[in-house]
């Protein structure tokens, strides 16, 4: 059984085509640049070798159909039929109060997920076009919608409720959801697989770190708190997001710069976290060369970014009362020991005990970086949100059937 999984960006389409028996990637890659100059396809070849399609892409279901093709083509497909794909999977941002887990994509689901549009207008729009296309060129295909936010259903009213009057939540349903829900159950479960212990009795933080980033408390098997908001500008501070701000800083910043809603939420959005903060770029690589190079305001970004994070992680045992589990996931969590270093230091109140030596030398592989001693466990594991979302796809495939 074969399924394909889709992420629609606002400009981009991410693709990756699983033969379930095997849990095994036959086909993968993405489109880049969606109308505009210089839209390409890259993929990946079963070897590794990565090839670059250019080619006019005006909007997403001429971008799905050119995907299609490559997986047809002689020379770079790996099917020969559109039949042989049995179900589509997509990756979906929002999806408000009204799911708390994925389901098969209806005509009332469509309607629920246009109404979710208010709550993710950069995102939701681009998902829903990855399902048009999908009913347009593969009609017969069943389609599953999988939510960022639906793992944080699980969270207490107290916990995502804003301190604003309640009539608001109530007009508008704005409250906290998270996001990256996919990613921080994929990695938990996963961590408790690793380990060999009962996932619904373990206390688990899982850091998500990467250009975006989320922190999520995890109790039982289910999230009870995540540092991501309404939206996803929320917690911690990222590579353009500016993550929590006092809100009288947004309306002075507004007052002062002449400022609408648009040009603000663009400013927090893309212009801030530690791009904002350093003046060099959003990519912790780049970081790290200018802190070598002495750079002050590179050092302070890093700081500010690492700083958060501890933070959270710390806020999040007091929550738990004590942590068993403390999981890093994401391009940075899995690849910069810094990071891991400075959110893990001094925390032996608390019992975690970092190996220094071994987190020095490990990357984006499943690892224990914690010492023996340490009552906390510390774990590196990659997260496979794709994998995730084809499993879950494949779960409702089968009970529909």
């Amino acid at each position: 059984m074969k399924i394909l999984v889709l992420n629609c960006g606002s400009s981009s389409i991410k693709y990756k085509l699983f033969e379930m028996e095997s849990k095994k990637v036959v086909a993968q890659g993405g489109i880049e640049k969606i109308g505009m100059k210089g839209s390409f396809l890259k993929l990946t070849l079963p070897d590794g070798q990565k090839v670059m399609l250019e080619g006019e892409i005006l909007e997403h279901r001429a971008g799905i159909e050119y995907i299609l093709g490559v997986l047809l083509s002689e020379k770079y497909g790996c099917i020969k039929s559109l039949k042989e794909i049995n179900a589509v999977g997509h990756r979906v941002v929002h999806g408000g109060e009204r799911f708390n887990s994925s389901v098969l994509i209806t005509d009332e689901v469509i309607e629920m997920l246009n109404e979710c549009i208010e709550l993710a207008p950069l995102h939701n729009p681009p998902n829903l076009k990855g399902i048009y296309a999908i009913q347009e060129l593969m009609p017969d295909t069943p389609q599953v919608s999988v939510f960022d936010t639906a793992f944080h259903q699980t969270m207490p009213d107290y916990a995502y409720t804003y301190g604003i009057p309640y009539s608001l939540y109530e007009k508008y349903s704005i409250r906290r959801y998270g996001f990256h829900g996919t990613s921080h159950r994929y990695v938990s479960k996963r961590a408790c697989e690793f380990l060999g212990v009962p996932y619904e009795e373990q206390r688990i933080i899982t850091a998500h770190i990467g250009n975006g980033g989320s922190i999520t408390a995890i109790r039982n098997g289910k999230s009870i708190d995540t540092s991501m908001g309404m939206t996803p500008v929320e917690g911690l501070i990222m590579g353009t997001r500016s993550g929590d701000v006092d809100p009288g800083v947004i309306s002075y910043i507004m007052e002062k710069e002449n400022m609408g809603t648009k040009g603000i939420s663009t400013l927090l959005n893309k212009f801030s976290g530690v791009l904002g903060i350093s003046g060099i770029s959003s990519d912790m690589r780049e970081i790290e060369e200018a802190i070598n190079s002495g750079n002050k305001r590179a050092i302070l970004a890093m700081n500010t970014y690492n700083y958060r994070i501890k933070k959270y992680i710390g806020s999040y045992a007091a929550i738990l009362g004590g942590v068993d589990i403390l999981v890093f996931t994401g391009g940075v969590g899995e690849n910069q020991a810094v990071t891991r270093s400075y959110a893990c230091k001094n925390m032996e109140f608390m019992g975690i005990e970092l190996d220094e030596k071994l987190n020095a030398s490990v990357r984006a592989k499943e690892v224990i970086i914690s010492k023996p001693s340490s009552k906390v466990k510390v774990v590196i594991i990659p997260t496979d949100e794709e994998l995730t979302i084809a499993r879950d796809t494949l779960e409702i495939l089968q009970n529909k059937n």
